[in-house]
Parts: C-alpha cells; structure tokens; sequence
C-alpha cells in the first residue's frame, strides 16, 4: 500500500492509498489467484489459460514451479512483449489464434471441457478465492475497508475478487463498512458500460482489451451491490493518467491504475472524499 497524497492535493480527497501489486513474484496480482489454482490442477498435471499478458506469465512461472506442463492461447500481436517473454521463459508452451483474447479464451475453454488440461483463467473459482486476498490486505493495512475503491476492468475476475472479500471481510468483522467499487473500461472496450460484447474491442491498453468479460456478472453483481458504477474513458485520458502518476508517484511508472481515480473524473469521484483506494495491477 502506498499513500499517494500528490492524488490527495490533486483531487481533494483526505486519504488516497494506491493497492501497487507489481511485487508479486511475476509482477502483477494475477500471482494471487495462480497460486491457488494451480496448486488445485496439480492432480492433472497440464494447466491452460488464455491471456493478453499478465495471465500467461503467471501461468507459467506457478506452473514450471510445480513441474506441470502450461500451454497459453493468445491473441496474435495484442500481448505485451515483456509478458510474452516471462511466459517463454518459464517454458510455457505459446500458441497465437487470431482475433482477440475473447477468441483465445473460447479455444482455451473448449479444450478444458474436453478435459485436456484444468483452466486457470479467472473463470476457475480458485483464481477468485486467491484474488480476494488483497482485499483483506487492503482493510488489515488501514483498518478497515476503504470508502471507495477504483479498478480497472478488462475480464473482470479481479472486481469481482475484491467484492467478495471485502464482503467477506465486513461478516468476518475485519472491516466495518463495505465500499463503494467503481470499476473503469476502456471506451473502445467497454461492454459492461454499453451492455452488450463488443465484438471488435480497440485500446491501447492491452490487458483490458476484452469484448466479452468471463465475470461480467460478478463485475455488475460489485456495481450494484455496492452502490458503485462502472464507467468508459477514452485513451488520451489512459495515457494522460500514465503521465501524471509517473510525474508525482513513487511507484513504477508503466503501472496501470485507473483514469477515473488520478483525474478525479468520473462517477463516485464527487461523492467519495475521505477515502479512496486505486488498484494497481503490476508492471510492464
């Protein structure tokens, strides 16, 4: 957790914290969930995933880890090259489809449900269980849940992790109150904004690039029961949020953290103004 008071005096807020995952052992919270879920597919031996990068380093690193075999489906040149050579170096086994992480994902799921290999994408209810984590982190670090929490949302495994731990942190009663998620897709990507797939989604950021989320109806199920919204913003105001926390953060400035949070634009960035928390997702 990192206080981020430049966010504060930008944006009036008292208390920002930014959740920085890029410590992980592959450099994202994608580590989280892996762990778990390939501990779960060790009896198979084979693990597969679909990824635009930051899965398919994880993948590989927990699988090599455990001696399993780790093949991952991506979608041909919209993978981030430092993902890609993680995935390599780990000994994962590559295969490029063509179309985008939605037609990945559909191959990876097909093969699963012939029972060729155990499916590690957020789909599997173990990556779910791993993720959720990081919400408890989050309350045991400041006390107690944030009054808002901002995410980017590509497949929306990580929104609804959060959910369900901060959910869960409240009945355990290591939170008191439950937050506010405000998620934030790409508008070029932004199926849950429009509510319905986009079958060609276009941004530059890659690792949201996702036409049909495999948890979209946990993401809602976090928007609507926590009173929170989901919202688009356009790639000029993406890259101006990486410009900005680069110039005034003391992490990592390729990070990925949400646009509606560093502008202070956006549903819920007018009504939270004691606490917020931003997810930051990893490096590269």
């Amino acid at each position: 957790m990192v206080r981020a008071r430049s966010l504060e005096r930008e944006t009036g807020v008292s208390e920002i914290w930014l959740k920085v995952e890029g410590q992980n052992p592959t450099g994202s919270f994608k580590d989280r969930g892996m762990v778990v879920a390939v501990a779960k597919a060790l009896e198979g031996g084979v693990v597969l995933c679909a990824s635009t990068g930051n899965t398919a380093a994880s993948a590989a690193a927990y699988a090599a880890r455990a001696g399993m075999s780790c093949t991952v489906v991506l979608p041909a040149g919209q993978v981030a090259a430092g993902k890609l050579a993680q995935a390599i170096a780990h000994g994962a086994h590559v295969v490029a489809v063509r179309g985008g992480f939605d037609a990945a994902l559909a191959v990876v799921r097909a093969l699963a449900d012939e029972g060729e290999a155990a499916l590690v994408n957020s789909v599997n209810p173990h990556r779910i269980e791993g993720q959720k984590t990081a919400a408890f982190e989050l309350c045991e670090t400041i006390g107690d849940a944030p009054d808002a929490l901002f995410i980017p949302v590509g497949n929306a495994g990580n929104i609804t992790a959060y959910w369900k731990g901060f959910v869960e942190a409240a009945k355990t009663g290591l939170a008191r109150q439950r937050p506010r998620m405000y998620g934030y897709q790409a508008e070029g990507a932004a199926p849950l904004v429009r509510g319905v797939p986009v079958a060609h989604p276009e941004t530059v950021a890659t690792a949201i690039r996702i036409g049909n989320p495999a948890s979209w109806k946990g993401a809602v199920a976090a928007r609507d029961e926590s009173g929170g919204a989901i919202d688009a913003v356009s790639d000029s105001e993406i890259l101006d949020a990486y410009s900005f926390l680069a110039r005034c953060s003391p992490s990592p400035p390729r990070q990925r953290r949400s646009p509606g949070c560093a502008s202070g634009r956006g549903p819920g960035a007018s009504e939270a103004r004691s606490g917020w928390c931003a997810f930051s997702p990893g490096t590269g």
